[in-house]
């Protein structure tokens, strides 16, 4: 017979429930990574993660990144149809998530997805290192190691605001999947006309510029080259067909290339999840420091009037379907200019 109860024993029913998925997940996570290695650890519990983070108690499902469980502990590559933290950092404003007990590069992730939505971070400025590891390099690599000493801005600039609705920055998830709006570039043939490009410019010598191997890391399905002369200039290296025929091609604000850039930067496409919108931002702005300021040193101030001056030339091509981006970037302060284009096929 009981005669006393502590009520503080109890443990309502349905958080029972999520913490003993929790617990499943992470014998799950475990045993693959020991039989399998890390990717099977990931693709092996990659669904019970994504029913954690969607569904779970806030607190619960940060314990999804709990370092003290392990090889059982998600990391920032670990997701189903999207990144785990981002599943959970799209349900709670900063307010919340930022008294959570997470890692430093998943809570930094966390902060810019916030920020993407609309937060501005600024006032209650979070402990955040300046850009986490691009989404292909080894997980060897340091999370702060940006390439460029640069802290990104907790709060969105104008000119990223601009191209695109606040619901359309961040996957929208669901129990069964998820809703990645795309933008391609250019998006459509408006305000674009007939243009026959000239000649490419020289070719830089000595070694590759880190902008160049920056916008060309973006994602997998990206060429990138950089020379010196003008944005039509650099988009002739990449659209060998234009230099026969008349393209359809035009000059476009930086704020219309922005999103197509960030999705492209989050590693979408026709075939791979979106490694999160967060990491596409802080990979652009890796490229446009690089661009600022190639040694590494780029300061905001100077990363802003780089955008500032940016002409931005975007064309189509024959076999453009729903994957592509086709942009170059001609900076005139320095006489450079960047090209970047790729498609990728459904």
């Amino acid at each position: 017979m009981i005669t006393q109860e502590d009520p503080r024993g109890r443990v309502p029913e349905a958080d029972r429930h999520w913490t003993e998925l929790l617990g499943s997940y992470r014998r799950t996570r475990a045993v693959a990574a020991v039989h399998g290695g890390e990717r099977a650890a990931v693709e092996r519990s990659a669904a019970l993660g994504h029913e954690l983070a969607l569904g779970a108690p806030v607190r619960v499902a940060a314990a999804l990144f709990d370092p003290a469980a392990g090889l059982g502990a998600a990391g920032e590559r670990d997701g189903w149809v999207g990144p785990l933290w981002e599943v959970l950092a799209v349900r709670q404003p900063w307010a919340v998530l930022a008294a959570l007990p997470l890692p430093e590069p998943v809570r930094t992730l966390m902060a810019h997805t916030r920020v993407l939505l609309g937060e501005d971070l600024t006032g209650g400025r979070p402990t955040v290192p300046t850009v986490p590891r691009p989404l292909g390099a080894p997980d060897s690599a340091d999370p702060g190691d940006s390439g460029a000493a640069l802290a990104v801005p907790l709060v969105l600039l104008p000119w990223e605001q601009a191209g695109w609705e606040p619901g359309d920055r961040v996957t929208a998830y669901r129990a069964d999947g998820a809703a990645t709006p795309h933008f391609p570039l250019p998006d459509s043939r408006e305000g674009l006309g007939p243009t026959r490009l000239p000649e490419p410019g020289p070719p830089l010598s000595g070694p590759e510029q880190p902008a160049t191997a920056a916008l060309r890391g973006l994602c997998g399905w990206l060429d990138a080259r950089c020379l010196r002369g003008t944005a039509p200039q650099a988009a002739a290296l990449l659209a060998p067909a234009a230099l026969r025929a008349e393209a359809t091609a035009g000059y476009l604000p930086f704020a219309a290339a922005y999103p197509a850039l960030v999705r492209a930067g989050s590693g979408a496409g026709a075939y791979g999840r979106s490694g999160g919108a967060a990491r596409g931002r802080l990979a652009l702005w890796r490229a446009l420091a690089a661009m600022a300021d190639p040694a590494g040193y780029c300061t905001i101030a100077e990363l802003l009037a780089l955008v500032a001056r940016l002409r931005c030339f975007t064309w189509c091509e024959p076999a453009d379907e729903v994957w592509h981006l086709h942009l170059a970037l001609e900076d005139p302060a320095t006489g450079l200019a960047w090209a970047v284009s790729g498609c990728d096929y459904d």
